[in-house]
């Protein structure tokens, strides 16, 4: 009898244990496919290629993240990355460009264009979180209505004149080096002879925007887990109106959380434009989609009060190495998004069997 019920114990661990762990299983099993198909995916040069793809996506993600946290959701997160894209590389291009947006522009310090970049998202994200509380307008038409206002607005900056809707670039070589620059002892071990050429060395090397990924990372842990306001989103996310009752501002806090993703969708709009180097008015289109995606398979619940910092890391280096990975065997586009697709059905199916089983 007691052998049966240990039996038991032990079947119900198991599936427990799958339930809670099945997307990460999933994507194991998904990368030791690509491995044996190409053994060099897991080199160190794939590895940090994919940790500064990711960086600004983290970045991203950790401001969606915490609206989703709070039972919301925002969809002018894409749009908003664009306009900070669009703004930040308009004013830093490089001096001796004959197409500059501003052509009697000084040289400005570099975080000045980037301030202004993420307080223009601020302010549309402190919009939408008034749009949320004091007009009460549920999330998903507010934010959707922000989108198109966004991009709008994006748009017409753009196209300005003289030289109308033209894809910004020649970028200033400092706001490059913020995007593509890196740390570390490239030159020291090409000096010692440890490697033979320089590209060699800078695997070796960590991106400034990994580094800035980090640092929000780390922020965002202390704000979610140390402080008030993180325990607030929680308990929004569990049961507004119970935090109501029980003293939470329920409208400054979800301000605060839809300013605070503007700011932080506006920093990692103009490190995109950097890292890539340059920007149209369509910069951003769907990162709100990958955003969302990532967290939830992060963990981060759909129905709100569930989610972690390093889920949410880990949602979105899921996808970047499944895109990068699917990428790197040759797989079609078309079928990646099938793979991504699926994924992210898979998650918020598992999501919503584990509220269940808790029930």
């Amino acid at each position: 009898m007691g052998f049966r019920k240990t039996g038991t114990i032990n079947i119900k661990s198991v599936k427990a244990f799958g339930l809670q762990y099945a997307i990460y299983l999933v994507f194991l099993v998904l990368v030791l496919v690509i491995t044996i198909r190409e053994p060099m995916f897991l080199s160190l040069k794939n590895i940090r290629n994919i940790l500064a793809m990711s960086s600004t996506r983290i970045i991203f993600a950790m401001g969606m993240g915490a609206i989703l946290i709070t039972g919301g959701v925002d969809l002018s997160c894409g749009r908003m990355v664009g306009l900070a894209a669009v703004l930040s590389s308009s004013m830093l291009q490089s001096v001796d460009f004959s197409r500059r947006m501003y052509p009697d522009l000084e040289v400005l310090p570099l975080i000045v264009p980037i301030l202004i970049a993420m307080a223009a998202c601020g302010l549309f994200g402190f919009l939408n979180g008034v749009f949320v509380t004091k007009l009460k307008v549920p999330a998903f038409i507010g934010t959707l209505g922000t989108m198109v206002a966004v991009w709008g607005a994006c748009s017409l900056y753009f196209d300005r004149p003289p030289y109308g809707a033209q894809p910004i670039g020649a970028i200033d070589q400092r706001f490059r080096t913020l995007g593509t620059g890196f740390i570390g002892p490239d030159k020291l071990l090409l000096r010692l002879g440890l490697v033979e050429k320089i590209e060699d060395a800078q695997i070796y090397t960590i991106p400034y925007i990994v580094i800035i990924a980090a640092f929000v990372t780390f922020i965002t842990w202390v704000l979610f887990n140390k402080t008030t306001y993180g325990k607030n989103i929680y308990a929004i996310g569990g049961n507004a109106e119970a935090a109501r009752v029980s003293g939470v501002n329920v409208t400054l806090t979800l301000i605060m959380v839809y300013t605070i993703a503007g700011i932080l969708y506006g920093l990692g709009g103009s490190l995109e434009a950097a890292r890539t180097g340059g920007a149209t008015n369509n910069y951003g289109s769907g990162y709100e989609l990958d955003a969302i995606a990532a967290c939830v398979v992060g963990g981060v619940s759909n129905l709100g009060g569930i989610g972690t910092v390093p889920g949410i890391v880990i949602g979105v280096l899921i996808f970047s190495v499944i895109n990068y990975g699917l990428t790197f065997i040759g797989m079609s586009p078309y079928w990646q998004q099938i793979v991504k697709g699926s994924i992210i059905i898979a998650a918020v199916a598992l999501d919503i069997r584990k509220y269940l089983t808790k029930r």
